[in-house]
């Protein structure tokens, strides 16, 4: 007999939770989905372990024996708000209320599979669509990384180039400067007339008057 019906005659006495336990490190904890007594500590003993949950991947990596948890949630079982966005997320609440649709004479098995899996498979495509989307963003952000720092390389580069240029023209103006400084100056030429030609002029002069 499985835990399921040990435990069916049992439930106006204890009350079920399908809940999560945790184990591994505090900061990369994975969470197993359990089954337990609601009065039992939050990682104490359970009665039987139906999935797992992994909060460290990008989704997050869900697993669930949707069957083993449909049986427990029809036999009276309470998810934690956790878990049951979890379930939900499964189909596994969608799963039961059709059941339950089934169970009342409301629709029949067929048509509760045939919605169940017209679900599954727009889910299937919701969540390939997520992937890509997730993928393609982190392609994008890698792309603008690698531009941002080839942007960076060049413009460290373009500084060094340009600190030598300027490096280059000092250095030459200052050669120019020397070179300046080195050229022999040229003299003036000398002046000619000015103050002797008076005195020419009265040579002349007196030579006619002898």
């Amino acid at each position: 007999m499985d835990g399921i019906h040990q435990f069916t005659k049992r439930q106006n006495i204890m009350a079920l939770k399908i809940r999560l336990a945790r184990r591994g490190r505090r900061k990369m904890a994975i969470y197993d989905v359990v089954i337990a007594d609601a009065r039992a500590p939050r990682d104490g003993r359970f009665i039987e372990k139906i999935g797992s949950y992994n909060p460290n991947t990008d989704p997050a990596t869900i697993t669930i024996n949707n069957d083993r948890a449909l049986k427990w949630l029809m036999n009276g079982a309470q998810p934690t708000d956790t878990v049951k966005a979890m379930l939900s997320y499964r189909g596994v609440m969608l799963k039961k209320h059709l059941q339950i649709g089934v169970v009342k004479g409301a629709i029949t098995q067929e048509q509760a599979d045939e919605k169940f899996q017209a679900w599954l498979d727009s889910k299937e495509k919701s969540i390939a669509s997520k992937v890509d989307k997730i993928q393609s963003a982190r392609d994008s952000a890698k792309k603008a990384a690698l531009e941002a720092e080839a942007a960076k390389n060049q413009a460290r580069l373009d500084a060094i180039k340009k600190r030598e240029e300027e490096a280059i023209a000092a250095v030459a103006a200052a050669e120019a400067e020397a070179k300046a400084a080195e050229a022999p100056q040229e003299e003036a030429p000398a002046e000619s007339g000015g103050e002797d030609a008076p005195a020419s002029d009265a040579a002349a002069s007196d030579e006619e008057k002898a």
